[in-house]
């Protein structure tokens, strides 16, 4: 059975499975802001950033069973005066192997359902314009507030557009 546990500090051994399981989705394909040559180095660089962000207020849940990360997702609440009602979802990725399970869809929700508790009342992410992320945030209720062409380069390195979407959450 899946579980999905928030990370509240980043242990060496998470560290190292969450750099490994990004560079599989990123070699699968992914979109999440990096390129093909993506190397152990580089995913491990960071991590060691999101690490030193959550102690600073970004939340890192993950997904696994039997010991193995098999999916992960961040929320970043806005730290501007003006903003402090909203929060981004980050770096929502399921290993290859693990999708369709609804991996992907329950740490959304989680993710969801500590936005309401922080009193956050809206919500914003982006994704490739296409992909099968945007399909399941339009399945999960999300709407699409616009499209950039051109705005990121897949990891083979071809453009493509990003679809901007939010929710309110608890709505």
């Amino acid at each position: 059975m899946v579980q999905i546990s928030r990370l509240n500090t980043l242990g060496t051994e998470d560290a190292r499975a969450l750099a490994h399981l990004l560079i599989v989705t990123v070699q699968d394909g992914a979109s999440i802001g990096f390129m093909a040559s993506l190397d152990a180095h580089q995913a491990d660089t960071y991590w060691q950033e999101v690490a030193r962000e959550l102690p600073l207020g970004l939340h890192l849940w993950v997904a696994h069973r039997d010991g193995a990360i098999l999916g992960t997702v961040q929320l970043a609440p806005c730290g501007k005066d003006n903003g402090r009602h909203r929060g981004e979802v980050q770096k929502l990725f399921v290993h290859p192997a693990a999708r369709g399970l609804g991996i992907a869809r329950t740490l959304l929700a989680t993710l969801e359902e500590e936005a309401c508790r922080l009193g956050l009342t809206l919500l914003v992410l982006d994704t490739e314009a296409g992909s099968d992320a945007e399909r399941l945030y339009r399945r999960q209720g999300w709407q699409k507030c616009g499209e950039i062409p051109d705005y990121a380069l897949s990891p083979d390195g071809r453009p493509h557009a990003t679809a901007y979407y939010y929710k309110r959450p608890g709505a």
